[in-house]
């Protein structure tokens, strides 16, 4: 079968939305060559890479996308070009905006996708590796997490999901109820077992989604700890947790601030990423407004996290 290689050039910010758009449009693959990936001295983590830097943009970052080469492929490419110039209606910069289309043979990317993916230690007790990588740990507390990201999404090493963990590390308290909100690969809900959470309700909108985290939770025997379910942000949620996770975009977190504030459970906390550094200021002031206490915000490259917290005013 012959697959055609959509290549977006764009910008960090318009990483995530332009990645969503791709997905809702079929693609069997997403790769994001990013050249900050390159250098992350700086942070202590994730210099596993063996990365070609001939491979990456000098400025903005690759978005690359994998379709079926069929009839309707012209019509599904003028459909992404349209939606991605669309999000400039909510103020994301979407920078070159180049896109190329060039004809790949499945074999060659079933092979080829997987030099973008190697172990990585994200955190002080996270690495994560992918199931083909041979990985001895180099700690006894180390807690390893086998990701099959298959052809559908991210290695679990991008900034946003990256500052997730390190906040899980840091807040989850063993024994917590958790809610992961847009649970793609199932990467949070998987460290949150590990971490010693008793059990993870995941939800995401894509059915896709919902089976990767499964898959995921399998391969890392915590499956019996995590249901994945299909469901709209937390709409109809009544599961109580004492942690709720979510790394989308910011123009989706601010949406369900409310019903993450009533499902909360006092002291619980709300861990959120996906925020570029120009929506920062818009998510503190909704979590806020909504009751919470704001407690740490931190960067990862042009990415921001944060994490509040719902006072006990019982």
């Amino acid at each position: 079968m012959k697959w055609s290689e959509v290549c977006i050039h764009t910008t960090n910010e318009a990483i995530e939305p332009v990645s969503n758009i791709l997905h809702e449009s079929g693609a069997s693959g997403v790769v994001i060559e990013d050249p900050q990936d390159m250098n992350q001295e700086e942070t202590g983590f994730g210099e596993i890479y063996e990365l070609n830097p001939e491979d990456y943009p000098e400025e903005g970052v690759y978005v690359k996308a994998y379709l079926p080469v069929n009839s309707f492929l012209s019509e599904t490419v003028d459909a992404i070009k349209q939606s991605v110039n669309n999000l400039k209606i909510f103020d994301i910069d979407i920078g070159h905006n180049d896109v190329t289309l060039t004809e790949i043979h499945e074999e060659d990317w079933a092979t080829a996708w997987k030099k973008y993916y190697k172990p990585v230690k994200i955190s002080e007790k996270i690495t994560i590796i992918p199931t083909w990588e041979d990985y001895t740990p180099v700690q006894s507390d180390e807690l390893i997490i086998e990701m099959d990201p298959g052809m559908a999404f991210g290695t679990g090493t991008h900034p946003t999901t990256v500052l997730s963990l390190q906040a899980l590390e840091q807040y989850l308290t063993k024994g917590d109820i958790v809610l992961d909100v847009g649970s793609g690969s199932g990467v949070l809900s998987v460290a949150s077992v590990l971490l010693g959470a008793d059990h993870v309700h995941a939800f995401d909108l894509d059915e896709v989604a919902v089976k990767s985290t499964m898959n995921n939770a399998e391969l890392n025997q915590v499956a019996h700890q995590v249901t994945s379910t299909k469901n709209n942000l937390l709409q109809g949620v009544t599961i109580e947790p004492g942690l709720i996770v979510s790394n989308i975009l910011a123009e989706i977190i601010v949406q369900f601030v409310d019903d993450a504030y009533r499902l909360l459970q006092p002291n619980g906390y709300f861990i959120t990423s996906g925020i570029i550094e120009g929506k920062k200021e818009l998510v503190k002031n909704r979590l806020q407004k909504a009751g919470f206490e704001v407690i740490e915000t931190n960067r990862m490259e042009d990415w921001i996290s944060i994490i509040a917290k719902k006072p006990d005013i019982r």
